[in-house]
């Protein structure tokens, strides 16, 4: 059975929850993804959505964080505030799930302004609380589109932080997080897992090269010495997005 390059990133991000216990989530692959693993490998998953709704099991998919099915079966509903303040800076979200317009080398994200601040070319609807996030979670996992005017060797604003400039600036800020992890795209895998805490090119879905992942970065990529082409998604994996969680194709 073939997938779409959607549901490659889907499928991906939802074997990486593997052994993750509370997963910051929002709608739309990420949330696939999360209720993939909960129905999969990790049924013991604690999905928690920014609009105060902890171990929410959506019968269907969500249109937002703020709909009805969220609630039905969730363990809790709380406040924002608590949220916020006590689960996620309290250091009780072991990865969440972010996205951007544009991230840099480092893994810090844009999601505020295309252009200049002043005179922008495309204002974007800003962080929402993807800084408190970045910042907080243990570990953050990206999910994104490769192309080269999302990869850019730097951002036009620095909405939600990832390795800031690399080596040890978070923990000179004092950032409790572990900061981004992984990026996920639809045709490669890259983790940060070298002591620059640079993006490393480690994993190439099937008919890409070294060469056309690097025609759409803007920097100079690092390629790991153990870099492996894909694991392609099962047909179970498979049939799960498309038979119970993406039944109308929304995301394929």
């Amino acid at each position: 059975m073939n997938s779409t390059p959607s549901e490659l990133m889907i499928v991906n991000a939802s074997r990486a929850l593997k052994g993750n216990r509370v997963v910051f989530v929002g709608v739309g692959l990420p949330n696939i993804a999360c209720n993939l693993a909960r129905r999969s490998h990790s049924p013991e998953i604690e999905l928690v959505y920014e609009s105060g709704v902890f171990g929410a099991r959506p019968a269907r998919l969500p249109l937002s964080i703020g709909d009805p099915t969220l609630v039905s079966r969730a363990t809790s509903v709380t406040s924002m505030a608590d949220l916020f303040m006590y689960y996620l800076q309290g250091g009780l979200v072991d990865v969440a799930l972010l996205g951007g317009a544009q991230i840099d080398r480092f893994g810090n994200l844009n999601t505020t302004i295309i252009g200049s601040y002043t005179n922008p070319k495309v204002r974007l609807p800003g962080s929402g609380g993807a800084c408190e996030i970045a910042i907080n979670a243990k570990q953050i996992f990206m999910i994104m589109r490769l192309k080269r005017r999302a990869f850019v060797e730097k951002l036009d604003f620095l909405t939600s932080p990832g390795h800031l400039d690399g080596r040890d600036q978070r923990a000179k800020l004092g950032a409790p997080g572990q900061g981004p992890s992984l990026v996920i795209t639809d045709r490669a895998l890259f983790d940060f897992d070298n002591p620059e805490h640079e993006m490393t090119l480690t994993e190439i879905a099937t008919g890409e090269t070294v060469d056309s992942i690097q025609a759409d970065v803007a920097w100079p990529l690092r390629v790991s010495p153990h870099l492996k082409k894909m694991t392609p998604p099962t047909n179970e994996e498979l049939n799960i997005i498309r038979l119970q969680l993406d039944t109308e194709g929304r995301y394929r």
